[in-house]
């Protein structure tokens, strides 16, 4: 009798947590992605960005939820254009010179969701990375703050999308 309580139990418990992801990504009955090329737009242009962007979207959604990347036609649809890459002088010295400067990208992201409408927007995020500003923005400099600033960029637009955040 113990057996089969604790059987009912396990089993209600899993039914009742089913739609529920653990990384909070609800993506409904969508079953495919597509990812559009975000290309640079921004008046600083930095190369290497469009490309690690869009493949670091691409792969936070295929990591995290269970869709399948499509070239077309997909469910939920991303696309857009990286608007800003721009580096300020952030705290200064004594001297008047700048201690730490500031790298700061903003990426306008428009989103579909073909099987409800009502969760599409257009929308900018932005991110900033801070560095030495006797470092050049180059090599593992440049590297890091990518790091940082597309991660939390690619993160808050999964929140926007599918967690609903």
């Amino acid at each position: 009798m113990k057996n089969l309580i604790l059987s009912i139990f396990i089993l209600v418990t899993l039914i009742g947590c089913g739609p529920y992801s653990f990384t909070g990504g609800n993506t409904g009955d969508a079953k495919t992605i597509q990812v559009d090329f975000f290309p640079n737009q921004a008046p600083l242009v930095e190369p290497v960005l469009t490309q690690r962007f869009t493949n670091d979207l691409q792969d936070l959604f295929t990591r995290q939820t269970n869709l399948t990347l499509t070239n077309s036609n997909g469910d939920l649809y991303f696309s857009g254009e990286i608007t800003g890459y721009r580096i300020t002088p952030m705290s200064g010295t004594s001297n008047q010179t700048a201690a730490q400067n500031r790298l700061t990208v903003s990426v306008n992201v428009r989103f579909v969701n073909k099987l409800e409408e009502d969760d599409d927007f257009e929308k900018t995020f932005s991110f900033y990375s801070d560095f030495d500003a006797n470092a050049q923005l180059s090599g593992s400099v440049l590297e890091n703050a990518l790091d940082e600033i597309l991660e939390r960029i690619i993160q808050d637009i999964f929140n926007a999308s599918v967690a609903k955040w």
